[in-house]
């Protein structure tokens, strides 16, 4: 599907931005415990617990064997190493930071991914930018189903930096960079528009922390992402989503943590999207970490008075663009072998977020909160397959190609101008309305050689994990019939143009670094098995909340971890 991802704004946005004005006004100290008033999380996306590993540590073959990430490695002399930390399932970037934000998988949350389906919504009222055709929604008739793109295709206009937003700066994107008539509608609603933020079904850890009075940020890559606010989408005061996708323009006056300039493009070779380019991915991420200063420092993203947020945080693109790109006329990142031995392309990418993240920290220490403040990094999702032996593309016998008759036409490949399937190095199916599952499985199956199939989830053995998928009473509209988790390697879009993906539910997918850290723990290393969603109701835990009050914790029963329990209680 990423491959093919190539004026008006609702009352809703203008609740939420209204909101980040008038949350400027917030008290953060109304939020914290005894120990910890605030919290930083820290997603370095693609990051997998044994890049951690190898850079803390060294690995032969890079750096002659010496360590290189030294601030990290610093950090975890005061922190808990979670190894075996599973990410969300599926792996995309959407759920992923859902699991983060809200402690929630799909089963609670509604989000399978970005691009996704939902059988109790209609198409927008246009086509969004990334192919998702506009649509008829009849108010307060039954639905007709479709692919909900909640991508940077709802951008007013994702070539720009600033998402197309009315009189907004050249960074400027956010929420109102997004194009109500792109947006999903929802025809029991009189075919309202469905925002980002009320997609998402549970609250937040914005939205929590909010309601209590404190003062809330978060720095993404799309305007999508604002669904981290929660619903009704007041949960973030200052929100900061520079398009990712967008054409790269220079950014005067900004320099990465490792001094090099931004004021001209640095890889003008490259310039249809931040993340085609080793080089110019550290600019976008150095702007967006220079935000993340501005908050530390008690102002807004883009340098107005404001509070230093009592949750806050961003994510770094430039290791999972280290990981999968190959940059034409410069070479290719990934890794040289199934040890995760980065390339050097890699490896710049890893030292580039290293000096990032010390930056944050000297910050946080000038600030003089760097004591009572909790610093969790993490990643939303990995990339698979780390063995560059293992990685086998194929863009022509996938799952939903074989099922094109059988899916809707939104989601199908046959639907040559459409936004595509929900497919990376994982195939998430629906199937239209009446058509059979076991018909579909039993074909998957008698083609598992050509589609490269590794397990099929339908039934009780999806329904387990998530919901029963359906339009009927006690049914849930967007679990999807058949999730197809390919072998190892396989992937279904990218071709020679990339390394591998991530959506899958393989290893190299799902386990990703997670730190958490503060000046007063004992180091410490844990390998249970933990997941990524304990992450939400840890950071209430620690800003003396009650993790019940996230929706998720409360319908699946996730568990703070215990080891940051115990260190804070010390």
């Amino acid at each position: 599907m990423k491959t093919k991802r190539l004026l008006l704004v609702g009352a809703a946005t203008v609740v939420m931005l209204a909101s980040s004005v008038s949350g400027m006004a917030a008290d953060s100290s109304t939020v914290g415990s005894e120990k910890i008033k605030h919290v930083l999380l820290l997603s370095i996306d693609g990051m997998h617990a044994v890049d951690f590993y190898n850079c803390a540590n060294g690995i032969a073959g890079v750096n002659g064997g010496s360590p290189f990430c030294p601030n990290m490695a610093a950090l975890s002399q005061s922190a808990i190493n979670y190894v075996g930390t599973s990410s969300s399932k599926p792996s995309d970037s959407f759920p992923g930071l859902a699991a983060l934000v809200t402690g929630g998988s799909p089963k609670s949350t509604g989000l399978y991914y970005d691009v996704a389906y939902d059988r109790s919504l209609d198409g927008p009222e246009i086509a969004t930018g990334t192919g998702l055709a506009a649509a008829k929604c009849t108010p307060f008739t039954l639905p007709n189903g479709t692919t909900t793109d909640n991508d940077q295709g709802i951008d007013i206009d994702d070539t720009k930096l600033n998402g197309g937003a009315p009189g907004a700066g050249v960074t400027e994107g956010g929420a109102a960079s997004i194009d109500v008539r792109k947006l999903s509608r929802n025809p029991a609603t009189g075919c309202a528009p469905v925002f980002p933020w009320n997609f998402v079904r549970t609250n937040t850890i914005f939205s929590v922390v909010h309601q209590a009075g404190g003062y809330t940020a978060w720095i993404d890559k799309h305007p999508s992402y604002s669904m981290a606010a929660g619903p009704g989408g007041q949960g973030l005061n200052d929100y900061f989503s520079p398009e990712v996708s967008s054409n790269v323009v220079p950014l005067p006056g900004v320099k990465t943590s490792e001094g090099a300039s931004c004021g001209a493009v640095r890889d003008t070779a490259s310039l249809s999207g931040w993340n085609n380019s080793f080089l110019n991915i550290q600019c976008y991420d150095a702007l967006r970490v220079n935000a993340l200063l501005n908050q530390i420092e008690g102002k807004t993203h883009s340098g107005a008075p404001a509070k230093t947020p009592a949750v806050f945080g961003m994510n770094f693109q430039a290791v999972y663009a280290g990981e999968i790109l190959v940059e034409p006329g410069v070479g290719s990142g990934g890794y040289k072998n199934a040890a995760a031995l980065p390339s050097p392309n890699l490896q710049k990418e890893i030292e580039f977020v290293d000096a990032s993240i010390g930056d944050i920290i000297n910050t946080l220490k000038s600030r003089g909160i760097y004591d009572d403040t909790l610093i969790i990094i993490t990643a939303k999702h990995g990339e698979s397959p780390i063995d560059p032996n293992l990685y086998m593309a194929d863009t022509t016998n996938t799952p939903a190609t074989l099922l094109g008759n059988v899916i809707p036409f939104s989601e199908s490949p046959l639907n040559t101008t459409g936004i595509g399937a929900t497919e990376d190095d994982v195939s998430v199916l629906w199937l239209k309305n009446g058509e059979s599952v076991t018909a579909a499985v039993d074909l998957l199956e008698k083609n598992a050689s050509a589609i490269g199939l590794g397990q099929i989830y339908f039934g009780p053995s999806l329904a387990l994990n998530y919901n029963v998928g359906g339009l009927e009473p006690g049914e849930d509209p967007r679990t999807p019939d058949i999730i197809v988790t390919p072998n190892v390697g396989v992937t279904y879009v990218g071709g020679a143009s990339v390394l591998g993906d991530h959506g899958g539910f393989a290893h190299d997918d799902t386990n990703v670094m997670l730190l958490v850290a503060n000046p007063h723990f004992r180091a410490q290393t844990v390998s249970a098995l933990t997941a990524t969603a304990q992450v939400a109701p840890t950071i209430l835990k620690a800003l003396g909340l009650d993790p019940n009050q996230l929706d998720a914790v409360r319908e699946e029963g996730t568990a703070v971890l215990p080891e940051v329990a115990a260190q804070l209680e010390k």
